[in-house]
C-alpha cells in the first residue's frame, strides 16, 4: 500500500486522474444537466410543500443517479441517463395511477388528518403525524391564529401543510401566543379553564395544577380566553 503523505497538493486536487479530466468534466455536467432539466420539464414542477411522497423518493433518486455521472469516470454517460430516464417514467406512471384511481393515491400519499376539532388539539391524530402540541400551535401562528378557539378544524395534509377552517365568530379557547407556560396556574382557580397543553376546556369550577386533563392529562391550566 502507498504511503500517504499528508496535504500533498497533486492528492488532494486530483489523485490520479489526468489533468484533461477537467474538460471531460465540463461536457458530462453539461450533458447529464440537459438530459435532467428536460425531463423534469417534462413531468413539471412542484413547490417543496406541494411535493408528494413519490415525488420525494424522485428527488433522492435522481440526486444519486444525477450527481455521480457528473465527475466519476468509471460511470459511463448512456447507462446514467437511462437510471435518470426510468426513474421519470417511474414517477409518470405512479401520477398516472393517482389520476385515475383515487384508492392509489390514498396508499402513495395517504389522507388529510384532523390534528384540532373545536378549538382543542386532538393529541392521538398529532402525536400520529409526530406534530407535538408547541408545533402545532406554531404552525397555527403562521397561518394568523392567535387562539384555539378561532379554529373549527384544522387537517395536516398529505403534503405537510395544514389546513385550517375557522369559527364564524371566535369562542373562549387557549391563547397560543407565546409564552404560554408563563399564564398556568399554580393554585387553585375558579372560572372558565383551558388546558395549556391541548385546549380543551374545563367545566366551570375549581382546578388546580394536580387535576389531569380528561383529553390528553396534562396538569397545567389557563384561562379561557
Amino acid at each position: 500500500m502507498d504511503q500517504i503523505v499528508p496535504f500533498d497538493p497533486g492528492r488532494m486536487l486530483l489523485g490520479d486522474l489526468p489533468w484533461l479530466f477537467l474538460l471531460e468534466i465540463v461536457l458530462r455536467v453539461t450533458v447529464i444537466w440537459l438530459w435532467t432539466i428536460l425531463l423534469l420539464r417534462w413531468i413539471g414542477g412542484r413547490s417543496i410543500s406541494q411535493m408528494s411522497v413519490v415525488e420525494f423518493l424522485l428527488v433522492i433518486a435522481l440526486g444519486s443517479a444525477v450527481g455521480d455521472p457528473m465527475f466519476q469516470p468509471d460511470v459511463p454517460l448512456l447507462p446514467a441517463m437511462l437510471v435518470i430516464l426510468l426513474v421519470v417514467l417511474a414517477d409518470k406512471a405512479v401520477d398516472a395511477a393517482m389520476w385515475r384511481w383515487h384508492r392509489a393515491k390514498r396508499v402513495v400519499d395517504g389522507v388529510p388528518a384532523e390534528v384540532v376539532r373545536d378549538g382543542r388539539i386532538l393529541c392521538d391524530t398529532a402525536g400520529d403525524r409526530k406534530l407535538a402540541p408547541p408545533e402545532l400551535m406554531e404552525l397555527l401562528r403562521l397561518t394568523g391564529i392567535r387562539n384555539l378557539g378561532e379554529v373549527e378544524h384544522a387537517f395536516v395534509e398529505p403534503s405537510g401543510t395544514l389546513s385550517v377552517f375557522r369559527f364564524d365568530a371566535a369562542r373562549p379557547g387557549l391563547r397560543i401566543v407565546p409564552p404560554v407556560e408563563l399564564r398556568t396556574l399554580p393554585r387553585p382557580q375558579k372560572g372558565r379553564l383551558c388546558c395549556a397543553h391541548c385546549g380543551f376546556i374545563g367545566r366551570t369550577g375549581t382546578a388546580s395544577a394536580t387535576t389531569p386533563c380528561a383529553e390528553c392529562g396534562a396538569t397545567d391550566w389557563t384561562a379561557a380566553e
